[in-house]
């Protein structure tokens, strides 16, 4: 982390925007095309179905349920969760992880919720460690805000999500003059005082999303690559020449879940076609309904 620090001569604190998740994790465009089911195993072709699921944890205190929740986490898992300071934060903590087991196994039921099991790559990226065929390709990524957990599954390419909620921030633009490219905090500085926060969310967001479909994490320097938000609706990206990647390799989007939150996905290209999206949201072991989140923005096809 200090090699962040390292490249601008003043450190800013950027931890409470959500740069390190446990997620071990209108006026918009067309809405997603949703479907009840979950993606079948082996579901493919030419272009990936993305699902999305979404859980605000304020709206989950029924006392069983969370009793239940607690039972299917693994006993390290209740200790985790026992380590934050804050009962909000602990409760967030036990929805994100409960999720990720229930909505996992809607993918291969052979797996029981409280029999998955995960390795972390050498960055901390949570990866499926279980050896049954149902599971195999299945990729999922958790992020959350401190009002909305949201997790993205699909099969056989990388997937990243980030979901921040729009408010202002004292240190908004030093963090961005920091840690965005120099045509992104010109950009942000250039808007109007009542909408820097949504594009600098907008920006974060997008940001977050590719870093964590690579599964590095911020050992890739914020500023090595950037975004145009182009038109109305547009999403460009820039890397620098010398990185290992290229913009051609990803695709982006970007969505509203409610009025208060902007969301982004970013996922391995696979084709030139549209991508499918399903999304829902759900109290894990309770409910689940088709939800009309928005596409604001996404990359050219």
């Amino acid at each position: 982390m200090a090699s962040l620090h390292e490249r601008r001569d003043r450190p800013v604190r950027v931890k409470e925007i959500g740069v390190w998740s446990d997620g071990d994790e209108e006026t918009v465009g067309d809405s997603i095309d949703m479907t009840t089911q979950a993606m079948d195993e082996g579901d493919g072709g030419s272009q990936p179905q993305i699902d999305l699921w979404c859980a605000y944890p304020g709206r989950i205190d029924d006392d069983a349920l969370l009793r239940e929740y607690r039972r299917l986490l693994t006993e390290g898992e209740r200790e985790r969760g026992q380590r934050f300071r804050f009962a909000r934060d602990q409760h967030r903590y036990l929805i994100t992880r409960v999720l990720v087991r229930i909505v996992l196994s809607k993918y291969a039921p052979a797996v029981a919720p409280e029999q998955w099991e995960f390795r972390f790559n050498p960055y901390g990226k949570p990866e499926i460690a279980n050896p049954v065929s149902q599971a195999a390709g299945l990729a999922f990524n958790v992020t959350h805000s401190s009002e909305l957990v949201v997790m993205g599954v699909t099969r056989g390419i990388a997937l990243g999500i980030d979901t921040e909620g729009i408010r202002d921030r004292p240190a908004m633009l030093d963090i961005a003059d920091h840690y965005f490219t120099a045509d992104e905090a010109l950009r942000l500085r250039a808007e109007p005082a009542a909408l820097q926060s949504q594009l600098f969310f907008e920006y974060w967001t997008l940001k977050e999303s590719y870093v964590k479909a690579r599964g590095m994490g911020l050992s890739i320097p914020l500023d090595r690559f950037g975004f145009q938000l182009t038109g109305e609706r547009g999403i460009q990206m820039w890397i620098h020449p010398e990185e290992d990647d290229r913009p051609a390799h990803w695709r982006f989007w970007q969505f509203w879940p409610d009025a208060d939150h902007v969301a982004s996905v970013c996922a391995q290209r696979v084709g030139a076609g549209p991508a499918s999206f399903v999304a829902r949201t759900v109290v894990p072991l309770v409910d689940e309904h088709r939800c009309d989140w928005r596409m604001s923005r996404e990359s050219g096809g």
